[in-house]
């Protein structure tokens, strides 16, 4: 199917700025990061556009709903204050401690409320879009020259008499998916029924300490990033020419098809064991169709002799001792996948990638932080390769998230598309246990994307 582009449309009505409850919170406050925090501090944000069906003009959103919106949020900002504040350079560093996060009482996110034009049944819909049409509803985090990293902003976009948009970026130095979802059910559960103590969401664990670093990881990490990063980014190896626009579009992958793919790769596997979870199937079967996707559009054939995969494991029940559930911040280790790239290609290629994502997944068992001092290096390794990476994962449940107009209709992670071959993973929004996948990619191989996932559903 060809795709048209069209202009996107998006004006704001208003900016405002949301503090914690006057009086509730610290005057000031500073947080360490961990080791676990310290490997985003050069990265940028993770941003998810939450899309809800709700006929309303924006006039009555913003008379009726938009004052809540704005006070549910202060009051989960008392549990969750340091989203409001930065990251700064420690006044007296050392070498375990170079950065905190830091809060004091004029701290505030920014929260834009906004009204589209776009098709919210197009946007909404799993039919490949233009990506800018997204990136207009994602909120932009605050510019500094001070050297400090703000941590959160907030935009709501009506769709007038078609539904909102609720876009929330936060800095990935200050959380991870699990923290990020944390914090957003805090604020819808707070919308929809009232406080965040009164909804049963347990509060969030800032305390650094519950992540000891014995082997002194924090210091050793900063300083092969600094020395790294100082030599700038790695070549690329012959990349293929990409196209405008880049395109984002999501498969689904029905429980149905899940079980056709277990059934499939347990036969080829003669009863021994086989790691075949859900997040195993979809994760090998979209590695196999990105691959012959972009090689269909490179016209030089194959060059590389391997692939390779990057997903990140929550270490949170892992660690020794285990971190609460309720701790916020990273907690998420590097998993790496090395396959034949011929052998991806061929009939069985699902069932190879299948193989090398279990046999990673089973290394967890030698330790969670075995080979943490060399995980930046080796990732940055990988980059002339152009890997696929995961980002965000089932187990969070996106489509939980309720502010009182229901569950959302469709949930985007547009963060996907700032590094190349990244894929989002979330539970189908049908909650009958499918997966869906997220793919951004220039119209060509996302067309040869769709012909590889629905033709070749059975070719494990």
């Amino acid at each position: 199917m060809a795709f048209n582009s069209s202009s996107t449309k998006i004006k704001i009505i208003d900016q405002i700025q949301v503090s914690p409850p006057p009086g509730l919170v610290p005057d000031s406050s500073s947080i360490p990061l961990s080791f676990f925090d310290v490997a985003w501090l050069f990265t940028g944000p993770v941003e998810r556009l939450f899309f809800f069906s709700f006929p309303i003009s924006t006039v009555d959103f913003i008379s009726i709903h938009f004052p809540s919106l704005q006070s549910s949020l202060s009051e989960t900002l008392r549990q969750f204050y340091p989203l409001a504040g930065r990251v700064r350079p420690c006044p007296n560093p050392s070498p375990d401690n170079e950065f905190e996060f830091y809060y004091c009482s004029n701290d505030t996110i920014p929260f834009s409320i906004c009204e589209s034009s776009s098709d919210f049944d197009k946007l909404t819909g799993n039919e490949m879009i233009d990506l800018i049409e997204l990136k207009s509803l994602v909120p932009q985090l605050p510019r500094t020259n001070d050297g400090t990293i703000p941590l959160t902003a907030i935009q709501v976009s009506v769709f007038p008499e078609k539904g909102i948009c609720i876009g929330v970026a936060i800095h990935h130095v200050a959380c991870d998916d699990s923290s990020f979802m944390h914090f957003v059910k805090s604020w819808a559960s707070s919308h929809r029924v009232g406080p965040v103590n009164v909804s049963g969401i347990p509060a969030p664990l800032f305390d650094r300490a519950a992540v000891s670093d014995p082997n002194h990881l924090y210091s050793k990490s900063l300083s092969e990033m600094k020395e790294l990063l100082s030599k700038g980014p790695p070549p690329m190896s012959d990349p293929p020419l990409r196209q405008s626009p880049q395109l984002i579009s999501t498969f689904v992958l029905t429980r149905e098809k899940i079980n056709a793919l277990k059934e499939g790769l347990i036969a080829k596997f003669h009863g021994q064991t086989l790691h075949c979870s859900s997040f195993t199937v979809a994760c090998a079967y979209a590695w196999v169709c990105l691959i012959k996707s972009q090689e269909m559009n490179n016209h030089n054939g194959m060059t590389e002799k391997s692939a390779h995969l990057l997903f990140s494991v929550e270490c949170r029940s892992r660690l020794e001792p285990p971190i609460p559930a309720g701790y916020f911040g990273n907690c998420l280790r590097p998993c790496f996948v090395e396959a034949n790239l011929q052998e991806l290609h061929l009939q069985g290629g699902v069932y190879t990638a299948a193989l090398g994502i279990g046999k990673a997944i089973r290394g967890l068992e030698q330790g969670v932080l075995q080979g943490a001092e060399g995980w930046f290096r080796k990732i940055l390794s990988l980059v002339p390769n152009r890997p696929m990476s995961i980002g965000g994962s089932p187990r969070y449940k996106v489509y939980d998230v309720d502010f009182g107009w229901g569950r959302p209709v469709k949930v985007e992670l547009p963060t996907v598309e700032k590094t190349p071959g990244t894929i989002s993973l979330a539970e189908s929004r049908d909650g009958k246990g499918g997966i869906e996948i997220g793919v951004v990619l220039p119209e060509n191989e996302m067309q040869q994307f769709g012909l590889c996932f629905s033709n070749g559903i059975l070719d494990v």
